[in-house]
């Protein structure tokens, strides 16, 4: 494994000032494009007088001193690790699992080892390499990093093929349990908005109204409410956007609780809390949401097969503590 040169700190004169960081440090190095500099950036590799900073278009401050870490570049494909998985269903075409919440799908920025990938490739061995790409082999469908619940990974290319379909056309059986602010109305019903990228967030998804996004549609009924405050709902997918049931809750002002990405301050709901309920709620450190139930066909014999597992404790916990 090599690694890029590291470029030397460097103090921004009052001639520097005022110009994006991102593009200073690009003319400054002149080995590392403006683009590359960028990503180093949001993933947390430039130090401004030893702090982070992530935002490439800060402006830069004369007689600051600027520092770009580079890190070590990452392997051409994932590497298998000893990483022990909740194995549901295995045999020689799949693999179902439920997989925990803190548990990265697969490589990316940041994220470079330690993902469900690095865990099947290590579970399953050399047979699963290149199935479906070598960046991310076996993957038909992801949860996000802080989403527990049911998955499935293909290792056979006649798996990975047919269940690739499957979520395309969706005709695969999905259901999720979350917890939500405040309570829904009706307790029964869908919400049906195209989910794009935030224009003013790339980062994030929101709802499009006004072309651009992508056709997305989620169904959800209440199981319980606590105190005139919470809901504990169940989503239905109709479509696989990203973030799907998190931007259309959040869009629909009942973000779910823990969310980091999309409830940006405490809910007027949380007033009608008991004070532990209500910061049990406010503490959770993730989005309170777990893929319950997972349905397909197999792709040889043809046989239905359904998974479906019960929140994990954190969730079960926090349904005790708001009851």
């Amino acid at each position: 494994m090599t690694q890029d040169i590291q470029p030397e700190p460097v103090i921004a004169t009052v001639g520097d000032a005022g110009q994006r960081t991102d593009r200073f440090m690009a003319d400054t190095i002149g080995t590392l494009s403006r683009s590359r500099i960028k990503a180093l950036m949001e993933a947390g590799h430039l130090l401004r007088d030893g702090v982070v900073l992530r935002d490439p278009a800060d402006p830069v401050r004369a007689g600051m001193r600027y520092e770009l870490r580079v890190p070590a570049a990452a392997p051409a494909t994932p590497q298998g690790q000893d990483i022990a998985l909740d194995v549901l269903f295995e045999d020689r075409d799949l693999i179902v699992l439920d997989k925990p919440a803190g548990l990265v799908v697969h490589p990316a920025p940041g994220n470079e080892d330690g993902t469900l990938v690095n865990a099947l490739l290590g579970h399953c061995g050399d047979s699963l390499t290149g199935i479906g790409g070598e960046r991310r082999p076996g993957i038909v469908h992801r949860l996000d990093k802080d989403t527990s619940g049911v998955m499935v990974a293909a290792k056979t290319e006649l798996a990975h093929h047919a269940l690739s379909a499957a979520f395309a056309s969706r005709d695969i059986e999905r259901a999720y349990q979350a917890v939500c602010w405040g309570v829904l109305a009706p307790t029964t019903g869908s919400f049906d908005g195209a989910i794009g990228r935030d224009r003013r967030e790339r980062k994030r998804m929101a709802v499009i109204s006004n072309g651009g996004g992508k056709h997305a549609l989620t169904h959800y009924r209440t199981l319980d409410t606590f105190h005139g405050s919470l809901s504990h709902v169940e989503c239905k997918l109709a479509t696989g956007r990203t973030h799907q049931i998190r931007v259309h809750f959040a869009h629909a002002g009942h973000a779910l609780v823990g969310d980091p990405t999309y409830l940006r301050r405490i809910p007027a709901a949380a007033r009608g809390l008991p004070a532990d309920a209500r910061a049990t709620a406010l503490d959770f450190p993730r989005q309170a949401l777990h893929a319950a139930r997972l349905g397909f066909v197999h792709p040889r014999t043809g046989a239905h097969l359904l998974f479906e597992t019960p929140p994990p404790h954190d969730f079960q916990d926090l349904l005790a503590a708001i009851g």
